[in-house]
């Protein structure tokens, strides 16, 4: 396995992460720690989760599944690089989600009591929220930072602006700001191309793709139609295959023709991506992952990106020469 720093940050994480939020819903907790202690093993050592992953608000159950296999060897924590999210909501009374400097601190102490920890490396703000100024966000994560509850601070699902408005602020208050930022990003969806990959390029923002299979659509769908389970099931991976249905049946004869599974090809190009620090993949079983595993031995050339990117175009580069001159 191979390692790249996080964004400008001294910390290094694995080419790929480990995405657990099919723990608890679809991936039972034995095999949850199985796929878990394989991926330590393999020298996965970013091991992503959020705290609304388990899907029953409050209760973390994913986060929960995390603990008790760092609790079951306690030599595991300083093994990985452990991230987890907030910003959705875990209650239904007032302040329960969002990113309000109370519900920061209380979302932080939960997650550290389920993940059975005293700190965690990044703490990831899952969604941009709208109506809380960048001081008040700062303000509470310094002060989880200074008591050493929190390393590291990225984004996730943030517009490019949001995150220079998010940088801009913490540049202002001489503080390290953001190192991370987690997005969709594959070979179907593009669209951070045109200015979430530029905008982390220019302030050193480690990316890490999340859904590199768009829910399961470039890992071989088609072929297995008859027999979908999990995420490609989704009403919304159902539209999207309807309306790329010959867009993936050519991917799928042409990784067919390489001789390699579709999901290989689609983690192995993200890879390739000028920005890519750690490509999340969010194994349901044990085989998943260990295909997964198999991605960054998989060299693309020059040919077979230019055939990719024709197969799946993008949106032409970055902005504004994507659209304008």
């Amino acid at each position: 396995m191979k390692y790249n720093n996080l964004g400008r940050a001294g910390v290094t994480v694995s080419r790929l992460g480990l995405g657990t939020m099919n723990f608890g819903p679809l991936t039972p907790e034995p095999e949850a720690h199985q796929i878990m202690s394989r991926a330590l093993d393999a020298g996965v050592n970013l091991f992503d989760t959020a705290n609304i992953y388990g899907w029953k608000p409050g209760e973390g159950i994913t986060e929960q599944i995390i603990g008790r296999w760092l609790d079951h060897d306690p030599a595991r924590r300083e093994q990985i690089v452990l991230a987890t999210k907030l910003y959705g909501p875990m209650g239904r009374k007032a302040n329960t989600n969002r990113l309000s400097a109370l519900h920061i601190r209380q979302a932080c102490e939960d997650s550290l009591r389920r993940l059975r920890t005293d700190h965690v490396d990044l703490l990831q703000l899952h969604h941009v929220d709208r109506t809380t100024p960048w001081e008040e966000i700062w303000q509470a994560l310094e002060l989880l930072v200074a008591q050493g509850k929190v390393l590291y601070v990225g984004t996730s699902n943030h517009a490019a602006w949001h995150i220079t408005r998010a940088q801009e602020r913490a540049l202002r208050r001489d503080i390290v700001g953001l190192v991370s930022e987690q997005s969709v990003y594959n070979l179907l969806e593009r669209t951070v191309e045109l200015e979430v990959l530029p905008a982390c390029r220019e302030y050193g923002i480690g990316f890490l793709p999340y859904s590199p299979l768009q829910g399961g659509l470039l890992s071989g769908v088609l072929r297995r139609e008859a027999e979908q389970t999990g995420r490609s099931t989704e009403p919304k991976t159902r539209r999207l295959l309807d309306r790329h249905r010959d867009r993936i049946a050519a991917y799928e004869k042409w990784c067919a023709d390489l001789g390699e599974e579709p999901a290989r090809v689609a983690l192995a190009w993200l890879l390739h991506q000028t920005g890519v620090t750690s490509v999340i993949v969010g194994p349901r079983t044990p085989a998943q992952f260990e295909e997964a595993l198999r991605a960054p031995r998989l060299k693309l050339g020059d040919q077979q990106l230019a055939e990719l990117d024709a197969l799946f175009p993008g949106p032409g580069g970055a902005a504004p020469e994507a659209y304008a001159w």
